[in-house]
């Protein structure tokens, strides 16, 4: 038998939304934070834009709804929209409490905010063009300074430990690897997955390697619903060098100025959309990959070369520098961009304290789906997201724990141990095995920008077979295989076009939602 260990709250990941979940719970509860990788190692980390809130006066909550709204073409849940919104200034103001130092106008008091696609108004909070590390960075020291967070790196979970308690499917932790390749359960009475995205099930993405879609392949095999798996939403511009992303170009810049244009200079947002290069994010990517499939183009071009070199270092320094390390000087020369996998806007089903149907799992930031984001996630709200599950899910995890935390870490009865072979590889090895690549890159070419019945139902077809090949042999790359599946069985039945899902071939196509706004 291996080892069991336990603890009050188990929280998988260790992102922004992990983060916020261990620092707002009570400080007698024990928090183990597992991180699959390294503890930067997370897409919060590599946020470049900022974090969406009302703070002018001349903004409005509603205004704010509206292009949320807007932007996830109404398939959003609007109750979750508006709860989750009108706590923006609460949680901005607890990122400043905890160390979060967001730019400041001239006059050194009042927040700098700058506005990002599908906005219609400037309400993002940002540090320069890396708010995404400074939170994580002054989080995670927080979390280092408290003695009841035990952060543990290189500790993979790869199936939630669960059965029928009182005649209620409840989590009792999960099976975890330990950096060695064993596999351990680890006993919780409250399981929080905050494991983020999905992107590196394609093949080019802007998520670091643990974005694998693990959270939400465990929770819908334990039982817990799913919405919303097929708005896989693909950013803009990402930095394209050698036909290969090489990272991230900040949705801001384009708040700010920047204009996309072919390699002849021909600017062409125009004519896909009257909001330009200021529209939301799938009809951006859409026009862009249109543009590169007529020309038989690699990329398209981002330029912001009419901003002195000055102000650009003073806005996108993290920008400037990438791009420098690849030999371009964005003061002086357009910077090559194309589209990538980039964020889940859908996940496990939840409610913004993150409750699940598993009595005592949690989801939080981009694994969940509140219904916040619709079809296509508004620019920097995700961020936002991630803030107010956390602090909601540790409010309800503690008025829970405070009797029957230590009850239930004891309670757990050895028939939900999970039996099935563990592979000794450490985790991050499934990545590179021949399925995966061969995985990846059939979810670019079928269930990418631009989807048809074939394609996904080919890719359908093939994941069966892989999975039917595997059994649980290999846990890492088996949910791998159950998130890619959760994604192509929500594109089937989405017969119609709508936001970052576009169907195309024999099948009927929705109109345009661009179209249908401007009428």
């Amino acid at each position: 038998m291996n080892d069991t260990r336990s603890t009050d709250v188990l929280i998988i990941g260790a992102g922004l939304a992990a983060m916020a979940t261990a620092l707002s719970l009570p400080s007698h509860l024990q928090i183990d934070m597992l991180c699959k990788g390294l503890a930067h190692e997370c897409a919060s980390a590599w946020a470049q834009g900022g974090i969406a809130a009302v703070l002018d006066p001349a903004d409005s909550i509603e205004a704010h709804v509206n292009d949320t709204l807007i932007a996830g073409a109404h398939v959003n849940d609007a109750d979750a929209v508006r709860d989750i919104l009108a706590q923006a200034p609460a949680a901005i103001a607890w990122l400043i409490e905890h160390g979060v130092a967001f730019d400041l106008q001239d006059d050194g008091r009042t927040l700098h905010l700058t506005r990002e696609g599908g906005h219609s108004h400037r309400r993002i909070a940002h540090v320069k063009d890396r708010t995404g590390l400074a939170v994580h960075e002054a989080l995670l020291r927080a979390c280092r300074t408290r003695g009841n967070i035990r952060i543990h790196e290189s500790h993979a979970a790869i199936q939630l430990l669960h059965a029928h308690a009182d005649s209620v499917n409840t989590c009792f932790g999960a099976w975890v690897r330990l950096p060695d390749g064993q596999a351990v359960p680890w006993r919780a009475g409250h399981t929080v997955l905050a494991t983020g995205g999905l992107g590196q099930l394609f093949s080019r993405s802007t998520n670091p390697w643990t974005a694998t879609g693990d959270g939400v392949a465990m929770a819908a095999r334990a039982g817990c619903g799913v919405r919303d798996m097929e708005f896989v939403q693909f950013h803009p511009t990402a930095l394209q060098i050698d036909g290969r992303a090489a990272g991230l170009i900040t949705e801001a810049m384009r708040g700010e100025g920047a204009l996309l244009r072919l390699p002849s200079g021909e600017r062409f947002m125009p004519r896909h959309d009257a909001r330009a290069e200021l529209a939301p994010r799938d009809i951006v990517s859409r026009a862009i990959y249109a543009e590169m499939q007529q020309g038989g183009l690699t990329h398209v071009l981002l330029d912001i070369t009419h901003q002195p070199r000055e102000w650009l270092a003073a806005h996108f320094p993290c920008v400037m520098h990438l791009c420098a390390s690849h030999g371009i000087d964005i003061a002086t020369q357009p910077i090559p961009v194309a589209p990538c996998a980039h964020y889940a806007c859908g996940g496990v089903r939840a409610k913004v304290d993150g409750s699940t149907d598993l009595r005592h799992l949690h989801a939080v930031g981009e694994v969940a789906c509140t219904g916040l984001h619709g079809a296509n996630r508004l620019a920097s709200n995700s961020l936002l997201e991630c803030v107010v599950m956390g602090r909601a899910a540790a409010k309800t995890i503690a008025t829970a724990s405070v009797t029957t935390a230590a009850t239930r870490v004891t309670a757990a009865p050895p028939s939900v141990l999970w039996t099935g072979s563990m592979a000794s590889a450490p985790s991050d090895l499934a990545q590179h095995s021949p399925i995966a690549q061969v995985l990846a890159h059939l979810m670019d070419e079928c269930v990418g920008i631009r989807r048809n019945q074939q394609g996904l139902s080919q890719t359908a077809r093939q994941i069966s077979a892989w999975r039917k090949m595997l059994g649980g042999s290999d846990p890492a790359l088996s949910n791998r295989l159950e998130a890619c599946s959760l994604i192509v069985d929500a594109a089937l039945q989405r017969t119609q076009s709508c936001g970052a899902h576009a169907r195309t071939g024999a099948e009927t196509i929705a109109q345009n939602r661009s179209e249908i706004e401007m009428t």
